[in-house]
């Protein structure tokens, strides 16, 4: 149905067709400030972390030790490596805040004004020629996300390439889902095979961000590049849109309930009420 006014702007209606349309967005952030507090962060962590010295100048420009942190942590202790940063960052009562602000205003306009948040933000490490970090192919939707839900993805390096990730565009995505019965007895690698002449690879610098719908088949390969990729990804949704697997409360937490809902939720009929 089309309504006989457009209620939304024009830079919210051109957002929305393009969302929909790729299925992403990639801008530069909103809060550049928050994002390189962020990436700040992360820096002192890893350092505190490997015992490098607080006071110790750092001539290398910011970030540096992020794309070569493979010369310092081997693979094998990759995972527990990035267990200790995702256990330091979400340790900061100002992280969740800062993340938001990098995307606010787009997040505004493609999933709305009242949101939920992921209650913890994760993080992603992929080192050159390292296969033990793969995501395969795979729609969230598919292990039970609810369809509701978009991921904001933000690099703290440069991404491109294998160094970032891919997605299937909307129009191949519904062709796929038509088909999926048929890869049911087959690999992960033989459906990737099938769609990769039409993905689009995310090309994300840092001082970006992506936002994409989670609905459409993605993942990431054998990272080939130089340098590591560092990323980091959190769900976002509607407060009052329908929920799956990950609960209110649980895995996600409203963040932007304005004052109508929260009167609204906490009103009692009064007792002896009737119409």
């Amino acid at each position: 149905m089309t309504p006989s006014f457009d209620f939304l702007t024009a830079e919210e209606r051109a957002l929305g067709d393009r969302f929909r349309r790729d299925g992403f967005i990639v801008a530069p952030a909103e809060d550049r400030a928050a994002l390189d507090a962020i990436r700040d962060l992360m820096v002192g962590l890893a350092r505190h972390r490997l015992g490098m010295d607080e006071g110790a100048e750092r001539p290398d420009p910011p970030g540096r030790l992020l794309d070569r942190i493979g010369d310092v942590v081997p693979v094998e202790e990759l995972n527990a490596f990035r267990l200790a940063m995702i256990g330091g960052m979400n340790a900061q009562p100002w992280l969740r805040a800062a993340y938001f602000s990098v995307a606010r205003r787009t997040l505004s306009a493609i999933v709305g004004s009242e949101l939920c948040m992921q209650r913890r933000v994760n993080l992603s490490i992929q080192l050159p020629d390292d296969d033990s970090s793969l995501l395969p192919v795979h729609a969230d939707t598919w292990s039970g996300d609810s369809p509701f839900e978009v991921v904001l993805w933000i690099p703290l390096v440069d991404c491109h390439g294998s160094k970032s990730m891919f997605l299937l565009p909307p129009g191949p995505n519904a062709e796929l889902e038509r088909n999926l019965h048929r890869f049911a007895a087959r690999s992960v690698d033989e459906m990737f095979a099938a769609i990769e002449p039409d993905l689009t690879w995310m090309d994300v610098p840092y001082g970006h961000f992506l936002l994409f719908n989670q609905n459409l088949a993605h993942g990431n390969r054998v990272n080939r590049e130089a340098d590591a990729r560092w990323s980091m990804n959190c769900r976002f949704k509607g407060v009052f849109t329908p929920y799956a697997d990950k609960k209110l409360g649980e895995f996600f937490e409203p963040i932007t309930l304005r004052p109508a809902s929260r009167i609204g939720l906490d009103y009692e009929m009064p007792a002896g009420f009737h119409e």
